[in-house]
Parts: structure tokens; C-alpha cells; sequence
């Protein structure tokens, strides 16, 4: 799907630089085979994926944006961790309706020293006394990265179990299909 696109544009005199996010459903036709529908292209990173791919990134992100809004990605030599890293988004009650926002969220010393463990926070606000508080749909990812996927989810519901924030949910499936291989 992406490879095609990009290569249109540039058949149309339009080459695409820089980076290209496609939101994928993969569905089944009638005798069961996958099908993938494009649901979205975004010329930015996504939050959950751009914050497993920078917890492996060795290299600095920053020369490997410049060159890829140059065309010059090729010679860019990036390198990565060896581990893996999987996000568990966090959401507002209610998200992706009417979600219910301004509610305090504790625990974040206790989540980040889950060993592999960071939390990003995407809809949150810092409010009087330090204290953080959510204001938007999607709120935290946290994201952990370990040896395999397997431990990397371990340690990601880990750090979620760490938080305090019984406004918020998450889903527990993530990660279950590349255990399971």
C-alpha cells in the first residue's frame, strides 16, 4: 500500500520526503484471506508507534529526520537496540466519545522504575502542587522495552498496573498475537 502511493506521487511529479504514517485495518474477504484497507496516510509519526521506534533507536533521531526531509536517508546508517518495545495506550473514560477530562493520575515514579519502562504522556496538563491531570482522549503511552515481546508486555502492563488513575483504561490485548507466534 505505502510502496505504490509513494510512487505515484513521485510519478506526478510530487515525491514524498520525510515521514509517512498509513492507518491500516486488515479485514477478510469472502473465503477468509486478508485484506488491508487503507483508513488514513498522516505525514507524521503516529504517538504509540514513534514511541517504540525511538525506545530502540541508537542513532540520533534528529540527523535521521533532517536526512530523510533531504532524501538522504540512504546514507544514514541507523542503528537499533536489539530489543523490543511495545506501547499500551492509556485513555479517558468514555474516550472515544464524550471522555471525562481534568481527572488526576498518580503513580508515575512507580510506572517509570518498572525496569524497560517509560511514560510518555500525550493529553495530560501539570496543575497546582505538581500534580498531573488528563485533558485529552488518548493520555499516556507506556511503553516498555525488553528482550522479547513477551517481556516487553510484561513489563508494559506493569507499568500501567503502577498508575493510579481510576478515570483512565486501557486495552489488554495488546502485544497478544506476536506472543502467541
Amino acid at each position: 500500500i505505502v510502496e505504490p502511493t509513494v510512487k505515484g506521487m513521485a510519478a506526478e511529479g510530487r515525491p514524498f520526503k520525510g515521514v509517512l504514517f498509513a492507518g491500516l485495518m486488515i479485514g477478510k474477504d469472502a473465503d477468509g484471506n486478508p485484506v488491508p484497507k487503507t483508513l488514513e496516510f498522516n505525514v507524521r509519526f503516529g504517538d504509540p508507534e514513534c514511541q517504540t521506534l525511538m525506545m530502540r533507536l541508537k542513532s540520533d533521531a534528529l540527523a535521521a529526520l533532517i536526512a530523510a526531509a533531504d532524501g538522504q536517508l540512504k546514507n544514514i546508517d541507523l542503528r537499533w537496540h536489539d530489543e523490543t518495545a511495545l506501547c499500551v495506550v492509556m485513555a479517558a473514560n468514555g474516550y472515544p466519545g464524550d471522555y471525562v477530562k481534568n481527572t488526576e493520575i498518580k503513580g508515575f515514579d512507580a510506572a517509570n522504575a518498572v525496569e524497560g519502562v517509560t511514560v510518555f504522556h500525550a493529553g495530560t496538563k501539570l496543575a497546582d502542587g505538581g500534580r498531573v491531570l488528563s485533558t485529552g482522549g488518548r493520555v499516556l503511552g507506556v511503553t516498555a522495552k525488553a528482550p522479547t515481546v513477551a517481556e516487553a508486555q510484561k513489563r508494559a502492563y506493569q507499568g500501567v498496573d503502577a498508575l493510579d488513575w481510576p478515570d483512565g483504561f486501557c486495552r489488554r490485548d495488546i502485544g497478544w498475537r506476536a506472543v502467541g507466534r
